[in-house]
C-alpha cells in the first residue's frame, strides 16, 4: 500500500486575516518565549503519531510527505529531520518520494534552507500570496514582498530543483494591473510551480469581519474571473502547464502530492487537526495543540472522529475531485442523465469538445470558472 504523510505544524508568529486554518500563535497559546521552545516538544509529539501509524497500518509505502501548517519553516530544522527519519525507519520511502516544505519567506535566510535541504526536504513551497504592498496589507500578511526573489534564489543555490510559489487573487481592492503585477513578479522567480486560488473569504476571520463593518470592499467576482484568465494565459506563455483547476507546472514539476488528494489515495495527517483518509475511510484529529498533546502523552489516539464513506460520498468526490484535472472523468462511468445534463455544456464550449468525442468530460479554460456549478449539476 501506498501512503503520503501530511504533517500539521500548528504554529505562526502573527495570524493572517484571511486565514481559518488550524494554526496557533504564542499570544493565543500564552507562550511567553516565543516558538523556539515548540520545536523539539511538538516533533516529539507528532513523531509519537508516527508510531501509532505503523501500529495501525503495518508496511507501507510513502511516495510524498508534507510538512504544512501554520508556517512549518518556523521548525528546526535538526526537528524536521527527525520526523522525515522517523517516517523511513516505520515504513519504506520510496526512491523519489517527494519531501515539500511549506515556507514563510520571512523565516528562512540562505543557510536554514540549506538546513533544511540536508534535512531531506527537496521541495519547497513558498507562500507568496502577492508582490502588491497594499494587497499584502488588506490580507494582514506579515511577509515583505521583496524577499521573494532572495529566498527563492537561495532555494535555488542551495540545490532545491523544486521550487513552487502561492499566489492569491481576487483581494479586495486589488486591480487588474495589481494582479498583472504579482503573476510577473512570480514569473521572474526561479520557480518551477505556481498554485493561484480565488481568495475565499472565510466567516469569522478578521477580513470577513472587516468586510461586514465595510472598512474593505466586497470582492469582484467578474473582476476574480478575469484575473483567473490572465494568469492562466500568462503561466501558460512561460512554459507552465495547467495540471489541475488552480495549479501550473513546468515539465516534472507537478505536486506529487497534491495529485494524491485529488486522485483520492490515502494518505495519514500528523498533528492537530490533520485529517486522515485510508481506503474509503476518513478521521480526524483534536484541533487544538494542547488537547492533542495531552492525547499523545497519554498514549491514546488523538482522533476527534471518523467516517466509513458510503458509495454515494465516493462517487460524489470522484467527480468533484476528477473534473479539476485535465484527464476529467471518463463518461463511460456517468449516467445517461447525467451526460444529458452535461450536454448543453459541451455545446456552449465549456466543456472540451474534442475530449467529449474521445470519452472524457474535460473542462474547457472558460469551463474551469463554473467548475463547481458544472459538478453540482450532475451530482444527483
Amino acid at each position: 500500500m501506498n501512503l503520503s504523510f501530511y504533517v500539521h505544524i500548528p504554529y505562526c508568529v502573527k495570524r493572517c486575516g484571511y486565514c481559518d486554518f488550524n494554526t496557533y500563535t504564542p499570544s493565543e497559546l500564552q507562550i511567553s518565549d516565543g516558538l523556539a521552545q515548540i520545536s523539539n516538544s511538538y516533533i516529539d509529539l507528532a513523531i509519537q503519531e508516527i508510531e501509532q501509524a505503523r501500529l495501525q497500518v503495518g508496511e507501507a509505502t510513502v511516495p510524498t510527505i508534507f510538512f504544512g501548517g501554520g508556517t512549518p519553516s518556523l521548525m528546526e530544522a535538526a526537528d524536521i529531520a527527525r520526523v522525515i527519519t522517523k517516517i523511513k525507519n516505520s515504513f519504506l520511502l520510496s526512491d523519489d518520494c517527494e519531501i515539500t516544505l511549506e515556507t514563510n519567506p520571512d523565516t528562512v535566510d540562505k543557510q536554514k534552507l540549506a538546513a533544511f535541504k540536508d534535512a531531506g526536504i527537496n521541495r519547497i513551497s513558498v507562500g507568496m500570496q502577492s508582490a502588491v504592498a497594499h494587497v499584502l496589507k488588506t490580507l494582514d500578511r506579515t511577509h515583505n514582498p521583496q524577499n521573494l526573489q532572495q529566498v527563492t534564489q537561495w532555494a535555488s543555490e542551495v540545490g532545491f530543483k523544486d521550487i513552487s510559489v502561492d499566489l492569491i487573487y481576487g483581494t479586495p481592492g486589488e486591480s487588474l494591473a495589481d494582479w498583472q503585477l504579482s503573476i510577473d513578479a512570480a514569473l521572474a522567480l526561479p520557480i518551477n510551480h505556481i498554485s493561484a486560488y480565488a481568495l475565499i473569504v472565510e466567516e469569522g476571520t478578521k477580513l470577513a469581519n472587516g468586510i461586514k463593518r465595510g472598512e474593505i470592499g466586497n470582492i469582484d467576482d467578474d473582476l476574480t474571473a478575469e484575473k483567473y484568465l490572465m494568469a492562466d494565459r500568462a503561466f501558460s506563455k512561460a512554459g507552465f502547464i495547467w495540471y489541475e483547476l488552480s495549479n501550473w507546472s513546468k515539465a516534472g514539476g507537478e505536486s506529487r502530492h497534491n495529485s494524491a488528494y485529488w486522485l483520492n489515495h490515502n494518505w495519514w495527517g500528523v498533528g492537530p487537526g490533520a485529517h486522515s483518509h485510508i481506503d474509503g475511510k476518513r478521521w480526524w484529529n483534536v484541533k487544538h495543540p494542547n488537547l492533542y498533546k495531552t492525547k499523545i502523552l497519554n498514549n491514546e489516539s488523538p482522533v476527534l472522529d471518523q467516517e466509513i464513506l458510503e458509495p454515494i460520498q465516493v462517487e460524489s468526490e470522484r467527480l468533484m475531485l476528477s473534473i479539476r484535472l485535465p484527464s476529467g472523468v471518463p463518461k463511460d462511468s456517468l449516467s445517461t442523465e447525467q451526460l444529458k445534463i452535461l450536454q448543453p455544456y459541451v455545446d456552449s464550449g465549456a466543456l472540451d469538445l474534442k475530449n467529449w468525442g474521445a470519452g472524457s468530460v474535460s473542462l474547457s479554460l472558460s469551463g474551469r470558472l463554473i467548475a463547481d456549478r458544472i459538478v453540482r449539476e450532475i451530482l444527483l
